[in-house]
C-alpha cells in the first residue's frame, strides 16, 4: 500500500448536521476538528456544509435541500472524497451514494483511514484492521458500485474494495485469525508489564486528548525520537522510555495514543490492550492542551474514556501545557494535583520532573540510614531505586547518612529496613 503522505492531497468537502441539543460553539468546534481530522489524513478542505435540525435524516443524514445545495457543490468543485461529521448507516451511504459522484465516508471511518497511516508496529496494524473489518462487516449490504464506494476512505488505506468484494465468511475468518495473533501479542505484553513489576519499576503514563503535546514532553523527559508534529493523533503505537527523576530515581514513563470525542468504538475495543497500559501505571500524567478553546471538553472526553477503562485509584496529575499559546479566556479546572508548564521551555520540564518526584514520595515509605563510605555499589542503587532527600558524609566515621524514600516492594527494601533497625 502506498503513502497518502506523499501522495497529491485529495480534495474534500465537509458536510456537519447541528441538531437542538448541539451548542452553536460546540459544534463548530467539532467542524473544525474535522477539517484539522481531514488535513492529518492528507486531505484539503475545499468548503463546508452544514444544517440545523430537529434530528439526524433517517436516509440521507440531512434534508432534501441540503442534499441538492451538495449535489451543485459536487458539480462545481469536483472534490475526490465528501466526508460526513458523524457516523453513516449503511443505508445512508447507499442513500448517499445514489445521487453523489464522489467516494463518501463518516467520521468514524475518517479516524480508521488515520489510524491505518500511522500505524507502524504489529500489533498496532492488526488492531486498526480489526477495527476497520468491523466497521465494515454491517456495510456489506450492497451489491457491484455500492459496495465499492466503501473501499478504502481517504487515500484509499486499509481493507479497500478486494476484502470487501469478499463475502462474509471471508471476513468473519479474518477477524477471527487477527484476534488469534492479538492474543499472542496480548500475552507478551502481559508478561512484558510482570517483568517490569518484578523489577518494582515505578510506571508513569501519559495521557490525553489528541494533540495536547504528549509526545514532546515524552520526547524531552526521555531523550527519545518518538514522532511529534502538530497533527491529529501523532502517535499511535505506544512507547515506553526510562526517566530520571531530580533525585536520580529511575522510573519508567509511557506515551499513548491521545484520545478523541467520538473515538469509534471499535477502535476502543481493538486497542484495549494498548490502552490497559494506563490502567498497569502507579501515575497518570494527564496532558491537557490549554491553548486549545474547547480544552475544558478534550478534559471530560479523556476522563469518561479512563473511567470506560476502569482506572480506578491511580493518582492523576493535570498538566496544562502549551502555556505559551494560552489566550486569556483560560482558566485551569481545580485539580488537586495540577501544573502548568510549556513542554517547549527547559525549566518547565523541570519543574514537572519535581512535581513528578513529590507525587511519588507520597506513594512510598521514609527512612534514614548510614551506609559506610566502602560500599559504593549500595550508595548507587539506593540513588537509582528510591528518593534520596538528604544526603551527607561523616568524615570521622567515614559512612554516608541518606535520607530518603523507597517502596516497600522493592529490592532493597529489605535491607533498608535492616540497616534502620541498627
Amino acid at each position: 500500500m502506498k503513502d497518502t503522505q506523499h501522495k497529491e492531497k485529495e480534495r474534500v468537502i465537509l458536510v456537519g448536521c447541528q441538531l437542538a441539543n448541539n451548542e452553536e460553539e460546540a459544534f463548530q468546534y467539532s467542524m473544525e476538528e474535522l477539517a484539522s481530522l481531514t488535513k492529518t489524513a492528507n486531505g484539503e478542505v475545499l468548503v463546508t456544509l452544514s444544517q440545523k435540525r430537529d434530528r439526524i435524516h433517517p436516509s440521507t443524514y440531512i434534508g432534501k435541500g441540503k442534499i441538492e445545495e451538495l449535489t451543485s457543490l459536487e458539480e462545481e468543485l469536483e472534490p475526490d472524497l465528501i466526508i460526513f461529521n458523524g457516523e453513516l448507516s449503511p443505508s445512508q451511504n447507499r442513500n448517499l451514494g445514489k445521487v453523489l459522484s464522489a467516494r463518501i465516508i463518516d467520521r468514524t471511518q475518517l479516524i480508521l483511514d488515520i489510524f491505518a497511516q500511522r500505524a507502524k508496529s504489529k500489533e498496532g496494524k492488526l488492531q486498526v484492521e480489526l477495527a476497520q473489518l468491523q466497521y465494515l462487516l454491517p456495510r456489506l449490504g450492497g451489491k457491484g458500485i455500492e459496495l465499492s464506494r466503501l473501499g478504502g476512505g481517504i487515500g484509499t488505506r486499509g481493507p479497500g474494495e478486494t476484502k470487501l468484494e469478499s463475502d462474509r465468511r471471508h471476513i468473519n475468518r479474518r477477524i477471527v485469525d487477527i484476534k488469534t495473533q492479538l492474543n499472542i501479542v496480548v500475552s507478551h505484553r502481559e508478561r512484558y508489564r510482570e517483568r517490569r513489576k518484578r523489577n518494582q519499576a515505578f510506571q508513569v503514563s501519559l495521557v490525553g486528548y489528541t494533540n495536547a503535546g504528549k509526545s514532546t514532553i515524552f520526547n524531552r523527559l526521555t531523550e527519545a525520537d518518538t514522532f511529534e508534529e502538530d497533527l491529529l493523533f501523532a502517535t499511535l503505537d505506544p512507547n515506553t522510555r526510562k526517566i530520571i527523576l531530580p533525585s536520580g530515581y529511575h522510573a519508567l514513563l509511557t506515551d499513548t495514543v491521545g484520545f478523541i470525542q467520538e473515538l469509534p468504538t471499535s477502535l476502543i475495543a481493538a486497542f484495549r490492550s494498548t490502552l490497559e497500559e494506563v490502567t498497569e501505571a502507579d501515575l497518570i500524567l494527564h496532558v491537557v492542551d490549554s491553548s486549545s478553546p474547547d480544552y475544558v471538553n478534550h478534559e471530560k472526553t479523556v476522563n469518561n474514556l479512563l473511567r470506560e477503562l476502569g482506572v480506578e485509584g491511580v493518582p492523576i496529575l493535570t498538566v496544562y501545557n502549551k502555556t505559551d499559546k494560552v489566550t486569556k479566556e483560560f482558566t485551569p479546572s481545580y485539580y488537586q494535583e495540577m501544573i502548568s508548564i510549556s513542554a517547549l521551555q527547559k525549566n518547565d520540564l523541570q519543574r514537572l520532573t519535581e512535581k513528578i518526584q513529590e507525587t511519588v514520595t507520597r506513594e512510598m515509605i521514609p527512612y534514614t540510614i548510614h551506609v559506610p563510605s566502602a560500599e559504593g555499589k549500595i550508595m548507587s542503587q539506593l540513588k537509582q531505586e528510591t528518593i534520596i532527600k538528604e544526603l551527607s558524609f561523616d568524615e570521622e566515621q567515614e559512612f554516608y547518612r541518606a535520607q530518603g524514600y523507597y517502596f516497600n516492594n522493592s529490592k532493597l527494601a529489605s535491607d533498608i529496613q535492616r540497616r534502620m533497625q541498627k
